[in-house]
């Protein structure tokens, strides 16, 4: 089994489940996803496959002479585990349909970059009085820490700085449909990332433990 697909996210929209009641969901582009290396336990020390997605007009001649085998020209390259690296050629085509509906999935993306922000924003802090004079402090920080002891700042002060685009992963989200034809996959609830922003869509790591502890 392959752990997971490339994909990205379309945005969001809501369906109807069998008792009527609306059910908000992301709308997510998984694959197709072309093998463009395969990794063995006795070459490279470790089991997956290289999956390519998307795709680029131009390549390096580096990256053309790696890509020649599959027959194509990806925009992305990411290596995911599998159980069994002789199931996968370079060249074949891994679709949506590894997926099913109900099953739980984990969904990677990279969080929106907001730049450099205040507390406020980043944090939800409250901010300051707006009364008794103070009338540019509303959404300052206030105090950082101590004065003589210990004399210094804590490590991991939660202050204004840069909300950059981290990578996130939100588990267990419930798929409600999955369509190969088109190469969708609707998951319930939110995806972090922005319309078109790149995913990886694995199979739920607590789901497979749960299944192999039992």
């Amino acid at each position: 089994m392959i752990e997971g697909l490339l994909g990205r996210k379309l945005g969001m929209t809501q369906i109807f489940d069998e008792a009527g009641r609306a059910v908000p969901v992301t709308v997510l582009e998984v694959g197709p996803c072309v093998v463009t290396q395969v990794k063995t336990k006795e070459r490279d020390g470790y089991e997956a496959v290289q999956l390519g997605f998307g795709h680029r007009k131009r390549q390096n001649k580096p990256m053309q002479g790696h890509l020649r085998a599959s027959g194509a020209s990806p925009r992305y390259l990411k290596e995911v585990r599998v159980d069994d690296p002789g199931q996968f050629q370079v060249g074949q085509v891994v679709d949506c349909s590894i997926f099913q509906p109900g099953q739980l999935v984990d969904v990677i993306g990279w969080r929106k970059g907001r730049g450099f922000q205040g507390g406020v924003k980043r944090h939800g802090f409250a901010g300051g009085p707006k009364t008794h004079g103070q009338s540019d402090r509303h959404r300052a920080p206030g105090s950082i820490g101590p004065t003589t002891d210990p004399g210094r700042v804590h490590k991991g002060k939660r202050m204004a700085g840069r909300m950059g685009p981290v990578r996130v992963t939100v588990q267990n989200l419930k798929v409600m449909q999955v369509d190969p034809q088109r190469n969708l996959v609707l998951v319930r609830g939110a995806v972090p990332g922005h319309p078109n922003g790149l995913v990886i869509v694995r199979h739920a790591v607590k789901q497979r433990r749960a299944k192999a502890t039992a």
